[in-house]
């Protein structure tokens, strides 16, 4: 019997933090929106509220942990 084909899994803790875009860029979200809100003004919240581009150096990274995006 032929010996099957080893496949690369996505790694899910990755994929739940890190969105790949139709161009292969990797986006991910912001700290610090989870608690002590009260202290930090509403253009800081709305800001951390976006998300935004990984660096380069971490994206081949994240990518090689998701191999099907």
């Amino acid at each position: 019997m032929p010996k099957p084909i080893a496949r690369s899994k996505t790694r899910k803790s990755v994929a739940k933090r890190f969105k790949v875009t139709a161009g292969g860029k990797v986006m991910r979200t912001r700290s610090g929106r989870r608690h002590l809100l009260q202290s930090k003004s509403g253009k800081r919240k709305r800001k951390l509220a976006k998300s935004v581009l990984v660096h380069d150096a971490d994206a081949a990274r994240i990518k090689a942990n998701l191999p099907f995006a």
